[in-house]
Order: C-alpha cells, then structure tokens, then sequence
C-alpha cells in the first residue's frame, strides 16, 4: 500500500526529489511527552510511526529510490522509551531502498539536493527542520561555480498528495470501516449506560474505554460530551457537568484506527426518552440528516447536502413555530444561522478535518467514488435565544454519521451507532452494560 502510494507520488512529480519529516514528539511537562503521533503525511506515504525521521523520494530512472533516515538502535533508550526500528528495520519492515540513521540527514542532504530542479517540502511546520533545509539549500547554492545548481523551485507536496488523499483506496476504506464499527459500538454502550445523576465525563470515559478495548490507538479529537445547554457549544470539552433528568445529552465522539478516523456524533435523552418538543427537534434533525446522506453520490457538488439539509432544517424551524415566511426567503436571508451554523459535513481520513479542496475552481467540488465525509446537521437554542419555546431552551442536537461515496448509493459507515427516536428509547431501557458508579454527588 505504502509503496504504491509513493510511486503514484513520484510519478506525479515534475522532477526534482522530496523530503518529509515525521511529527516531532511534544513535550507535556517536565519530562514527560504527549502521546506520540505521527504526521499524517509522512504515514500516509512512509506508514513508519516512530518519531525523529525523514524520508527522501528520489528519482532513479524509470524505479524511483525510498530513503528512510531514522533514530539508530540504543539499547539503553530503548529500555526506557521503547523499541526502534534502526536502520536495519526501516529497510526490512517499511521498504526502503536505503536506510540511514537521522543524524547522517544534515551532511548528506545537500548532495541530495544537487541538480534537483525541484524541491517537494513544506517549509513553515517545523522551525528545527526548516533550519535544517536552509542550510542545505545555501550550501548548494555555493556550489554554482562548480557548475552544480540548487532547486530552483520549492513546491508543497500537498498539491499533488491531498488530492492522492481525497480518493481513498479499497485498503484505506477498510481501516475506516473498523474504525466506525468500533466508534458505534462504543455510543450504543453509552446509551445503554446513561442515566440522571452522572457526569459527562462519566460517559467520555466509558466511550474512551471501548476504543481502546476494540483496538482503537485513541480518540482520533477531543470527545465532545454536552449535556443540557453545553450541547450549544459546539466545540464544548470540558466535559464534568451533571447529566440530569429531562435534558438531552450530545455527544460527538470517533476512534483514531491505525491512522484513519470516525467521526460520529448522537444525541439522546438522559432519562431515556424524549419529551414532545424534543422528539419533534430531533426528527427535523435526522429528516435533513437523511435527506443529505442521499444527496451523497458520485456528479453531485459537495454543497448541495448541506444546501439540502438546510431546507429540511428551515422548514422543521417553521412547523416549529420559530421562523416565520416563506422558506426560499428564509434561507436566503439566512435566518436560520442563529439556530444552524456551521456546514454540514467535512472530508474525513487520516485526519478528522481531512485535506482536500473542496472547490475545483469557482465550482463546488464534484464528488467520486472513494471520498468519505461526514454528514452532521444539527439545530442548537441557546437558553438566550428569542422565539424559542421554553422547552428548547438550552438544547442542541446533532446527528453525524461518516459516508463513503460509492458508484451506487451512499455507504453509511457507521450506520450500526442507533440514530432512531425508537432505537434510542429501546436500548436506553436496557440494563446498563458497564459497570458504572456515578460520583456525581
């Protein structure tokens, strides 16, 4: 997979060679580090995890050359700190050509750079390794009088590798679909658990708990868990409120698996069932979720599911009694904003925002076979909103599941996370699953 990822890279080169750095570890405090994670680059085309390494693409006739620098085997540090792979592995393990340790990058850089018409790296991420390139760069250029010449042009290797990115292969959609089975599983079992009297982060944990029981490497962001009106908040974390009887409680919440990410979010009743106007706001909701999901094929533009979950939100808000007029006019005039603003999906991958344009000039981007993105309308009435009745204020609701755009119909990826009023309500009668104490009091 990796291997094929860099020949279709290369190929799509105009010459020139192209360097990539693994994401540097961060330190949290003291000495102790934030959980490592790779840059989701130098995965995509490496799949070597390891901190403290480059990899350098270089053309060599009609087969191009993998150069893999990274940290040399230690036996001391690896008792501390964990395995490396060295040189040795990096060669048997990850494919490459050659195979040096990290240290060897700064003098043997600039050869590589020799004569190169172009050079494929992203200065700006690193102020270290953007030193480091400099460096490199100035010491060619001070060859020019032995005829030597130094790139003339440096290119973001993101203009052809977000569009590689965009597309996802049959292998890549594989991890994305363990990585929603385990992200569903894990909110069925928070529905089972929930009750009145917990704590958000009660249900964060129990989430957390599941994606690393299924295999998951982590939480691929920061589990959202709202209840009540922090649910209005789109971006709540947080997290240690008390979940209490009569509210709804959000929750958006994915696994990281092998690299590649979920993205889902539910909501549902903390008692185990909705009250009139609640259930009435949540089918709104998934009516435009599921309008949208259908809108997901190949030829349509990305805005169009947005533009189609906005109509079906806009009329909801009119049944409502909350907007008033004409629907075209309402939502030309955009007044729906103050109860639905943000769009209604991203592309997903590697990344949980993932790379990829999502205009082809001035046009919308069509979509293909093989992308995935989410589909997330919601409604949100915050307590100080005018015009709302009394028993929305302080809801939110927002239903997300990660769709791949198939040659047929859409393929839900987490359809197997219960989205229904009757799914909801049936499973939340059930017997908690996880034995949970709350230490809300």
């Amino acid at each position: 997979m990796f291997a094929s990822r860099r020949e279709t890279f290369m190929k799509r080169m105009e010459g020139g060679v192209a360097l990539f750095f693994a994401a540097p570890q961060r330190n949290r405090s003291a000495d102790s580090d934030y959980a490592y994670r790779q840059d989701s680059y130098f995965h995509y085309l490496t799949g070597f995890g390891e901190p403290g390494a480059a990899a350098l693409l270089l053309p060599d006739g009609d087969r191009h050359r993998f150069v893999l620098f990274v940290r040399p085997r230690d036996r001391e540090k690896e008792i501390w700190n964990g395995r490396r792979a060295g040189p040795e592995g990096a060669r048997s393990d990850f494919g490459a050509d050659e195979a040096r340790t990290i240290d060897e990058l700064p003098a043997l850089l600039t050869g590589y750079l020799e004569n190169a018409p172009r050079l494929y790296h992203a200065l700006g991420r690193n102020p270290e390794t953007d030193a480091l390139v400099k460096v490199a760069l100035d010491a060619v250029r001070g060859k020019a009088r032995q005829g030597i010449k130094a790139p003339a042009v440096l290119v973001d290797p993101a203009s052809i590798l977000d569009a590689m990115r965009l597309v996802k292969s049959a292998e890549e959609l594989g991890l994305m679909r363990r990585a929603a089975s385990i992200s569903s599983e894990a909110h069925n079992a928070a529905m089972r658990a929930l009750g009145p009297g917990m704590r958000e982060y009660e249900i964060e944990a129990l989430i957390e708990y599941h994606f690393r029981r299924l295999g998951a490497t982590a939480p691929g962001y920061n589990s959202i868990v709202g209840s009540g009106e922090n649910a209005t908040i789109l971006h709540y974390v947080e997290n240690d409120a008390v979940c209490r009887d009569g509210e709804l409680l959000l929750v958006d919440a994915g696994a990281e698996y092998r690299g590649y990410n979920a993205d889902i979010t539910r909501t549902y009743p903390v008692s185990g069932r909705f009250t009139g106007l609640q259930r009435d706001a949540y089918e709104i909701v998934l009516a435009a979720q599921l309008a949208a999901i259908d809108c997901v094929r190949p030829g349509r533009r990305f805005i169009e599911y947005h533009d189609t979950a906005v109509r079906v939100l806009v009329e909801g808000l009119v049944s409502l009694g909350i907007l008033a007029g004409d629907v075209d006019g309402l939502i030309e005039q955009k007044a729906y904003q103050p109860y639905y603003m943000h769009r209604t999906g991203h592309w997903l991958g590697l990344d949980v925002h993932d790379v990829g344009d999502y205009r082809d000039g001035p046009e919308w981007r069509k979509l293909e076979p093989g992308m995935v993105l989410t589909v997330e309308p919601g409604l949100y009435f915050a307590r100080d909103l005018e015009g709302v009745p009394d028993p929305l204020r302080g809801v939110g609701i927002r239903i997300e599941d990660d769709v791949a755009v198939t040659r047929g119909d859409p393929e839900i990826l987490t359809a197997a996370a219960y989205k229904t009023v009757a799914e909801i309500e049936s499973v939340m009668a059930e017997a908690p699953d996880h034995p949970l104490v709350s230490v809300a009091d």
